[in-house]
């Protein structure tokens, strides 16, 4: 039996279970507060450190500066990295929000590594950088907390998604690059069809390709071929969509179609987007605890991880760029839930050109309304010739296998 004090000194009364739980929940939460807030402390102090070291840098010393949002960022920028410190004598850094960033463990003598947080230190760093070149994949430059600097740089932007620029993105999201790094013609048309339809001076834009692309096509050669690829067996399927309020996972669909395939007799990876993990907590926690134990499904928390990529015969997804990859770099087809467009531009219909990924959809795999009987769509997705998907692949995306020895060449030129 449990007692608390009663007011005036009248002794000791029980104290209900139901309170005692809200007492112990109370300190709980409060030690998990005082925990968190002690690691943002030690977080801001690492990032001050960091942004302080890079400025006390001698200015030779950062010659080409990377910036990173995070570890999920780092396959995207990795073989650009490391082609510029081997095929270029310039002094090289690299700016990282994230203390995980596989980036940042990086050796090499041309190159040093800082870690500047998310916050107000990163905004700092940004506004009074110094470097002849910096690299990112982050859009919004200057259009939010991360502004240009008040120093002549000159900014490149790389893609981080082989999607089309003008819905996924907000409006504005590339005007205050200089350079943008195109993956394939599809960028190339819409960001001159942007500059022609608000009359902003053209960028310079290279024709670059896309080395995740290149990575996954590498990488794929040491993966053997799936004992599953022949019509009617089990199937390893991923599932990879985006994240928002209709999406996948956020709707619950996801968790009716994880039981559906598992009861087909299929295997099941499930990758959520990080947003999905973060903001839809609930439904991905509703999947993993049905099926954590069975031996048919896999949860990948982490998005940075490929191998899931190369083990997987079939993706389901919706709008995410992901899926381009996986159906360019690997031919395997695609099974496309139906969601309305995600649209974070809602003037993207001005420049008069179909999103390719909208347009490539039925191409590259099939449409599922969320209703019909997946089976179908499977025995249809089989169907896809991987010859053809590989075509597609050279159509749309430059410079398959070069994309980094293009990018050196370009740095010579700025």
């Amino acid at each position: 039996m449990n007692f608390e004090l009663r007011q005036g000194g009248q002794g000791v009364r029980p104290m209900s279970v139901d309170r005692l739980r809200d007492s112990a929940s109370t300190r709980s939460q409060r030690r998990r507060n005082l925990k968190g807030e002690g690691y943002n402390i030690i977080q801001s102090l690492k990032a001050i450190s960091g942004a302080i070291g890079f400025n006390n840098l001698p200015k030779d010393q950062r010659q080409i500066t990377f910036y990173s949002e995070g570890k999920s960022y780092w396959p995207h920028l990795e073989n650009l990295l490391v082609a510029t410190l081997e095929r270029t004598d310039k002094s090289v850094c690299y700016l990282s929000s994230s203390l995980d960033d596989p980036g940042l463990m990086v050796k090499h003598p041309q190159l040093k590594t800082f870690f500047i947080g998310m916050g107000f230190v990163r905004d700092y760093v940004f506004q009074t950088i110094e470097t002849p070149i910096m690299v990112m994949t982050m859009p919004d430059l200057n259009n939010f907390q991360v502004k240009r600097s008040r120093h002549n740089v000159h900014y490149v932007y790389v893609q981080h998604s082989l999607v089309s620029l003008h819905m996924i993105y907000r409006h504005g999201a590339f005007n205050h690059y200089d350079t943008i790094c195109c993956a394939g013609p599809h960028h190339i048309q819409e960001i001159r069809a942007i500059e022609k339809k608000y009359n902003l001076p053209e960028k310079n834009l290279v024709e670059l390709g896309y080395s995740r692309l290149n990575s996954l096509i590498e990488q794929a050669k040491k993966y053997p071929k799936s004992e599953s690829e022949n019509k009617g067996q089990r199937k390893k399927i991923l599932i990879a969509p985006s994240w928002g309020s209709q999406g996948l996972i956020e709707s619950g669909l996801g968790h009716r179609l994880v039981n559906e395939l598992i009861a087909l007799g299929h295997e099941v990876i499930l990758r959520p987007h990080p947003q999905t993990i973060k903001f839809a907590s609930n439904q991905v926690k509703k999947i993993v605890n049905l099926h954590e134990k069975n031996p048919h499904f896999t949860f990948e928390s982490c998005v940075a991880g490929q191998e899931s990529l190369h083990q997987s015969d079939i993706m389901v997804s919706d709008w995410s760029g992901a899926a381009l990859e996986f159906a360019f770099a690997l031919n395997k087809p695609v099974i496309f839930y139906d969601i309305p467009q995600k649209v974070n531009n809602p003037q993207y219909q001005d420049i008069n050109l179909e999103p390719l990924e909208f347009s490539i959809r039925e191409t590259i795999g099939m449409i599922w309304d969320g209703q019909s009987p997946v089976a179908e769509i499977i025995e249809l997705c089989e169907q896809k010739n991987k010859n053809v998907l590989h075509e597609l692949s050279n159509q749309y995306v430059f410079n398959q296998g070069q994309a980094d020895e293009v990018f050196t060449q370009f740095l010579g030129t700025v």
